[in-house]
């Protein structure tokens, strides 16, 4: 039901002249889909308080309650026409009234709360939809929705991971806003194998809090029969993050709550915005995981922030993951594989900072086309923070299939990391490279070349093969079809 529900809603959605693009149906639905959230969520509690004798205090009142403006019923629990505005009535309700009211939340003074969430929230958005009868109609659909069984969180929750994959494939940067689930499982499984409650897990990159969100899962899966205390930690202390794009940043506090995190602790701000030289102790975290933006370019004012200069975002990332994870914490960064052997200044400092600084333990080297659309090779970086790099342990993941929208990267492909890396074992795919070697091989040019070179294959790893290349170009004649096609039908 629930599937169906989200296809009528895109169809609704693909009328309204204010809907362009799957990322407005992705922003659209989400607000709305927040709002019922949230009038379910007051009826839980509502109906907690009243079992235990106590009074509960709505936090949404009078004419602003989802049952008083969205979907007014009559005695038979029907919508009641006369009462459901519609029509330019309803966006004009929903633009200048429901909207401001929302965005005063934000005066609250615990940003832990969900109260501040929603005045958050409502401060970055505006509604898109345009005709009130079209918004009606995609009302009405979300009120068929039920979030009040774990069931229904659960079924809800994976329904809208599935609405951010596609917004992520809808275009060529589609690893901004979607990180593979099995690539972010898989290094959670890693970094996380000894985390313990009470410690914290940071990601600067959010994007839709994807690597947030598989950490709870995991952690969720791993602390069985926790009690209250542990399980209030885990809910207001464990997870943060940072997003700089507002619509990444709305869907990424969605994602959290519809998997369970009622008050997510991501702020909207600019990450590189801060001054390396300012991050003290107490703003540091246990555990770092992240997908910084690729390729993308930071002006020279926020280069003055970090001591290596370079405008390549994921660079200036990586410095501030280093700095902001505190001693004998872990990481799980993905990164271009160009970082492992560029020649620039920046590349050569970062590269020695990184082998000076933290025990760069793990390198998990990924094949062409695990990131739809983003065109890109990645490697993952795994490490530790507070001693020298003495040892990387590689693995090279080689599939015996080409990797594409329509055969994306799963879980299995994965095993055999993750089984090897627990002991460092070499195989036909991995191997281990000993850093003073590197450094006594180098140490004419200095360059710390890390890049990956499987010493059990004679081809080198780093050119990929023609029907790769013409798999993913024809992936992306089909997304230009795609874009095309749905121009012609606006015109």
């Amino acid at each position: 039901m629930f599937e169906q529900t989200f296809k009528n809603i895109d169809d609704k959605l693909w009328k309204d002249a204010g809907c362009s693009s799957e990322l407005d149906y992705v922003e659209q639905t989400s607000w709305i889909l927040f709002l019922k959230y949230l009038d379910d969520l007051e009826k839980d509690r509502a109906d907690a308080a009243e079992l235990a004798g106590k009074k509960y205090t709505p936090i949404i009142t009078g004419k602003y309650k989802w049952d008083n403006w969205a979907t007014p019923k009559d005695k038979n629990g029907k919508l009641d026409h006369h009462k459901a505005i519609t029509g330019d009535d309803l966006i004009e309700f929903v633009n200048n009234d429901l909207f401001p009211y929302l965005k005063k939340f934000k005066g609250e003074d615990n940003s832990n709360t969900i109260e501040y969430k929603i005045g958050e929230i409502f401060s970055e958005l505006k509604n898109k939809v345009q005709s009130g009868y079209n918004l009606r109609e995609v009302i009405n659909l979300v009120d068929e929705l039920r979030f009040r069984s774990s069931k229904e969180k659960h079924e809800m929750s994976v329904l809208y991971e599935e609405k951010i994959k596609n917004m992520g494939n809808a275009g060529r940067n589609g690893g901004e806003y979607y990180t593979p689930r099995p690539l972010i499982k898989t290094i959670a499984k890693v970094v996380l194998k000894d985390f313990k409650i009470g410690q914290t897990i940071y990601d600067g990159a959010a994007g839709s809090a994807g690597f947030l969100v598989e950490a709870w899962e995991y952690l969720q899966n791993q602390e069985s029969g926790i009690g209250t205390k542990e399980a209030k930690i885990l809910q207001e202390k464990t997870f943060y993050g940072k997003e700089k794009k507002s619509l990444a940043y709305i869907i990424g506090i969605m994602n959290l709550i519809l998997h369970g995190v009622s008050a997510p602790n991501i702020l909207h701000t600019n990450t590189l915005a801060e001054d390396l030289a300012d991050i003290q102790e107490k703003d540091r975290f246990d555990v770092v995981l992240a997908n910084p933006p690729f390729g993308g370019k930071e002006r020279a004012e926020v280069q003055e922030n970090f001591p290596i200069k370079t405008g390549e975002t994921a660079f200036l990332f990586l410095q501030h993951f280093i700095k902001i994870l505190r001693a004998g914490g872990s990481a799980g960064i993905v990164i271009k594989n160009t970082f492992l052997s560029n020649t620039d200044n920046a590349s050569l400092s970062l590269r020695k900072h990184l082998l000076e600084t933290c025990n760069l333990h793990t390198i998990l080297d990924l094949p062409g086309g695990v990131f739809t659309g983003a065109g890109v090779k990645t490697v993952v970086l795994f490490f530790t923070k507070g001693q020298a790099t003495k040892k990387i342990w590689y693995y090279q993941l080689n599939l015996e299939r080409n990797l594409g929208k329509t055969n994306p990267l799963n879980e299995n492909d994965l095993a055999d990391f993750l089984k090897l890396q627990k002991s460092k074992a070499d195989s036909d795919n991995s191997w281990t490279i000993d850093i003073g070697d590197v450094i006594l091989r180098q140490a004419q040019d200095a360059s710390f070349d890390l890049s990956v070179k499987n010493p059990h294959r004679q081809v080198d790893s780093s050119l990929r093969e023609p029907a790769v290349i013409l798999a993913e170009m024809k992936s992306l004649d089909e997304e230009s079809a795609k874009i095309l096609k749905s121009i012609e039908k606006m015109l």
